[in-house]
């Protein structure tokens, strides 16, 4: 069963990045089920290379060995096929058999039935193991992703050529710049205790997941190493234009080299000569949120880099991005946000919003525990945690919004007994110095911009006073800034009257639901800006007709 039954998986899963189900706050699958149904277009489905595959598999030698699916709860009418692939060595003559049997340790190769002339082995099944044997020159990411190209299941793998003896450069120890909270260790393949001050993304690769064909593709067009390589090994590396157009749209820049350039921009984003010897501003990766080090020594793992769509100052739209926060070496402020895009067109782009050396924006650790302080959270956590439930922690995500950041953490809920998945049931943010709350995102960014209206204004929603401004179009100020009721920059003219205040004010937070479900963060941000200045009108205006001296109802 192990190995003539049971010898290929089926299907890709597939969710939307931003929605759930509702209710129930499951994933919005695109694509699901065995055999595979939803919205990708046909495609080869099954899957005998991939990253839990068997040690080894015999197919092909039978047509009703192999079991496809259950097609029945029961498991009573399971269909079959048979393997039709290019991949694998025939097991046809005797001496194979007794070779692979020796090999194996698994006597069954020469005595069973299910191995006749036509059967195959499949083994060195891992897709950066086969990129390894295809390519023992390169250093290879950590983390091969699949995707669906040309009605095929391919295994995309970032290659790198590495060098220690490039002059004038620092060396670094991949295995300790690459491992992070995600994966637990050195990420990058071959030696972690290798020390490179070369790194670059010169090939990219891919596995076919029914045959195992490697294709090797020159990204880095001008990569001397690559060059040097190509030479010793002829004919090995296809162009870069023999690329498909779909397999171009799935390529994304690898984690491990942007891991390796933050570990590098962290000490070497400091151009004053005295600055620098004197270590006065280096960075460093912030730990991941919710952990700190051990009684024991053993250091709290970095926080990895999160690949999302967003858009940073100076872009005219969104991309597909990977991202990373920055902190002063041994604190836990905000130093620096940082990304690069993915997008075509605006590939390996790197754009970076630095924070003054004196700014006291929270860092990712501070910001789970204000946000974990927040009465709202709190008390909305420990109604989560009731019977068998516990809360987990989704991702700290950090984005940048209009003049500010903001932190969106998502709460998951699991069964602490029994086989169960996490289901999204709470969604917390943090926007300047206010935290939402909500079942969604929209609701959570919602209710950090509502206070209490007094009653008759016609309105009961207005923004916090306080928000992030940056400094410029890249660096966010130091320390909040309150909108001025008479400022011409919050937005247009404040109006003079409470019942206009209050519908400009619906009119601007309508108009910022809509930018929000729409995606359009810049849209979002301007609105944001009416809306902060509606509120401060209706908040003045209230305050104006209140009999109390002081203002009862000013918020």
């Amino acid at each position: 069963n192990q190995h003539v039954t049971y010898t290929h998986g089926i299907g890709v899963v597939a969710a939307a990045a931003d929605s759930v189900t509702v209710p129930g706050g499951e994933p919005d699958y695109l694509e699901k089920d065995v055999p595979p149904t939803g919205t990708l277009p046909p495609f080869e489905p099954r899957i005998y290379f991939g990253e839990s595959s068997p040690d080894y598999s015999i197919v092909g030698g039978s047509t009703d060995s192999e079991i496809d699916y259950l097609s029945d709860a029961a498991g009573v009418d399971p269909k079959k096929t048979t393997y039709a692939g290019s991949g694998g060595v025939p097991l046809g003559g005797a001496i194979n058999r007794l070779a692979y049997a020796i090999k194996l340790g698994d006597t069954n190769i020469l005595l069973s039935s299910s191995v006749n002339g036509d059967s195959k082995i499949l083994y060195d099944r891992e897709p950066r193991k086969r990129v390894q044997a295809a390519a023992p020159w390169l250093q290879l990411d950590g983390d091969p992703y699949p995707a669906v190209v040309d009605g095929r299941v391919l295994w995309i793998v970032d290659g790198y050529t590495t060098s220690d003896g490039y002059p004038y450069s620092a060396k670094k120890r991949l295995g300790d710049v690459t491992a992070d909270a995600l994966s637990g260790k050195a990420a990058i393949s071959r030696e972690a205790n290798d020390q490179v001050n070369y790194i670059r993304n010169s090939v990219k690769a891919t596995v076919d997941a029914y045959d195992g064909t490697v294709r090797l593709y020159e990204w880095d067009q001008t990569d001397p190493v690559l060059k040097v390589w190509e030479h010793a090994y002829p004919n090995t590396v296809s162009p870069k234009s023999d690329m498909s157009t779909d397999l171009l749209a799935h390529v994304r820049y690898p984690e491990d080299l942007f891991k390796v350039q933050r570990d590098v921009l962290a000490t070497y984003h400091v151009t004053n000569p005295g600055t620098f010897y004197a270590n006065q501003n280096n960075w460093e990766v912030p730990r991941e949120p919710g952990t700190s080090t051990s009684t024991d020594g053993i250091v709290a793992p970095d926080q990895p880099p999160f690949y999302l769509m967003l858009q940073m100052p100076g872009q005219d739209h969104p991309t597909f991005s990977l991202t990373t926060a920055l902190v002063p070496k041994s604190r836990t402020n905000l130093a620096a946000f940082v990304s690069v895009s993915s997008d075509p067109g605006d590939y390996g782009k790197i754009r970076m919003i630095e924070l003054p050396a004196n700014t006291t924006i929270s860092g990712p650790q501070q910001v789970r525990s204000t946000m974990d302080a927040a009465q709202q959270v709190s008390s909305g956590l420990l109604g989560l945690r009731t019977g068998n439930s516990q809360v987990v922690y989704g991702n700290l995500l950090t984005l940048p919004v209009s003049s500010g950041l903001l932190y969106v953490q998502p709460y998951y809920t699991q069964a602490t007994a029994g086989s169960s998945f996490p289901i999204l049931s709470k969604v917390g943010v943090l926007f300047g110095d206010q935290v939402g709350f909500g079942n969604t995102l929209a609701a959570a960014l919602q209710s950090a911009t509502t206070v209490t209206v007094p009653p008759g204004t016609g309105g009961t929603t207005t923004p916090p006073s306080t928000t992030p401004t940056p400094t410029d179009t890249a660096s966010p100020s130091p320390s909040p800034s309150t909108p001025s009721p008479s400022s011409s920059t919050t937005g247009p003219p404040i109006t003079e009257t409470l019942p206009q205040a209050v519908a400009n004010l619906n009119a601007a937070l309508a108009d910022a639901d809509k930018a929000l479900r729409d995606g359009d963060f810049a849209a979002y941000g301007l609105a944001q800006k009416r809306v902060h200045a509606e509120a401060a009108a209706v908040t003045r205006l209230t305050a104006s007709l209140s009999p109390s001296p002081t203002g009862s109802s000013s918020g």
